[in-house]
């Protein structure tokens, strides 16, 4: 199973390695789905680089491309992007939409460390 690098770099993820990766992860996963010709994606991209290391071993940082990956991004109803899905056990248990500063980030990844 793929995990996050031992760096603490994002794993990448597709259409075909979804449910291996993010919905049968031991852990919390929480997916970026995000595009190239999103401007908001890019700006928060080296904040989660960062939090996937300051993360790392506790939950797993993801990102997929929407624009390669449609199946996913329709089966979970991204409509806007960024969005970032944290993931427990297979269920979606929280959502941020859009750019957020790093510290907003943060705070709300780690609410889902806990239990």
């Amino acid at each position: 199973m793929l995990e996050t690098a031992p760096d603490g770099s994002l794993t990448a993820v597709t259409d075909d390695t979804f449910a291996t990766v993010v919905l049968a992860a031991d852990r919390p996963v929480v997916v970026d789905f995000w595009a190239d010709w999103c401007p908001p994606c890019r700006a928060i991209s080296r904040s989660l680089a960062e939090l996937a290391e300051e993360f790392a071993g506790r939950m797993v940082v993801a990102t997929i491309d929407t624009d390669a990956n449609p199946r996913a991004t329709r089966t979970y109803g991204v409509m806007s992007l960024p969005t970032l899905l944290v993931f427990r056990h297979g269920q979606v248990v929280g959502s941020i939409v859009g750019s957020r500063p790093k510290h907003h980030l943060r705070q709300g990844l780690a609410r889902h460390l806990e239990g």
